[in-house]
């Protein structure tokens, strides 16, 4: 099934009482096949999202720290507790060491957070994801840092680089993003053998949101 990531950043639309709102528009066209839906949110909006929404909601960054003296960190155990489903790793918006991203895929996988945990690594180049892939995630995200939101989509600028990344991650389904913003980004992305789209600002600053994720889905919907 073809997934559409919808990041809330920190953007004010997708901040407290906002989040809540823009999760229940996004909740509200799960009833069109072929598509899942995968809020990802603040730390600190997790608990009341996940309170008002069947969908999956990831948080945004999580870290490798045990529970106990680690004030500031991320919590994967507080993350769990809260309803998080998943989280994002390496966003080119928050990098972290390669070292790091090994230390909290590990930590995540040891920890039982585990099971039904979903995990997706960011590459912002392919010759980063061919060293990353190595982690096994359960998703590899592609964005180009530069195209990020702007109105170039990945797959009109470099489709290629696309088809390169589906064949680096063989198994592992790869998600696209940065400058994704029209039905026919979502269409070519799923020809070039992407299985999903990492998308934000198309959605979270669109005027009508709902309206802007139902013409996204049903390009790709059965």
């Amino acid at each position: 099934m073809f997934k559409i990531f919808i990041n809330f950043k920190t953007y004010p639309q997708g901040t407290g009482k906002s989040a809540v709102k823009l999760a229940k528009v996004c909740g509200g066209v799960e009833g069109i096949e072929g598509f899942e839906v995968i809020l990802i949110a603040q730390a600190v909006d997790l608990f009341r999202i996940t309170r008002e929404v069947k969908i999956p909601v990831w948080v945004q960054h999580l870290d490798f720290q045990p529970p106990g003296a680690f004030t500031g960190w991320e919590s994967l155990e507080a993350a769990i507790e809260a309803g998080a489903a998943g989280t994002l790793l390496n966003h080119s918006e928050h990098q972290i060491p390669p070292g790091t991203v090994k230390q909290t895929i590990g930590r995540i996988r040891e920890a039982g957070g585990g099971k039904g945990f979903g995990v997706m690594i960011c590459c912002k180049t392919l010759g980063q994801m061919e060293r990353l892939v190595k982690l096994k995630p359960d998703y590899i995200g592609y964005e180009i840092s530069e195209l990020i939101a702007t109105s170039t989509s990945i797959t009109d600028s470099n489709p290629k680089a696309i088809e390169h990344a589906v064949k680096i991650c063989k198994e592992i389904p790869l998600i696209v993003g940065a400058g994704v913003h029209k039905a026919e980004d979502l269409k070519k992305a799923k020809e070039l053998g992407a299985k999903g789209v990492l998308v934000s600002s198309a959605v979270v600053l669109a005027e009508n949101p709902k309206e802007k994720l139902l013409e996204l889905v049903k390009a790709i919907s059965n």
